[in-house]
């Protein structure tokens, strides 16, 4: 059996603040405000893979109220999520990811975030892909108050014949 989750995530950016997206650190004079690190690529991918294994949302596992994790790397919720997954006797199929943000552009980043995250998720490089995108100057991205990311993830029961 293949399933199916969703992830959305979305961040403030402020000047001051450190751009992490991926667990990559991009140069850029503003960054995203968040409790944790505030990466919000990660934070949509484990959404997707914890609703995908019907699990839940990164919020019931790592509240921003929770003082524990102000700051912490978002790769520490990645890891967790998917010991969950494989807990639950699933394996990643394959992540789909679309960040959206107006400026700084990303092509020079976007593989090393793939890496990052397929290596956190310890499946192969070509079952995750990283997109970016911008909104043409509409909304609070175009104005660069904040960014998004959408993505999607598929997981498989670990004894079928489908799964990687």
């Amino acid at each position: 059996m293949i399933r199916t989750g969703i992830g959305y995530d979305f961040h403030p950016l402020a000047a001051g603040e450190t751009l992490i997206i991926g667990g990559v650190e991009i140069p850029s004079s503003f960054g995203s405000v968040g409790h944790s690190d505030g990466d919000a690529l990660i934070h949509a991918v484990v959404d997707a893979l914890l609703g995908a294994a019907a699990l839940g949302d990164i919020g019931q596992f790592f509240p921003s109220n929770d003082d524990t994790w102000k700051g912490a790397p978002s790769s520490h919720f990645l890891a967790d999520a998917v010991k969950r997954i494989r807990e639950s006797g699933f394996e990643i199929n394959n992540v789909d990811a679309t960040i959206i943000l107006q400026t700084p552009k990303l092509t020079d980043h976007i593989q090393q975030m793939r890496y990052n995250l397929a290596y956190s998720m310890q499946i192969d490089e070509s079952q995750v892909s990283v997109k970016a995108t911008t909104t043409d100057n509409l909304g609070f991205v175009g104005d660069g108050s904040g960014w998004a990311v959408q993505a999607i993830a598929t997981v498989c029961n670990k004894n079928d014949a489908c799964c990687p």
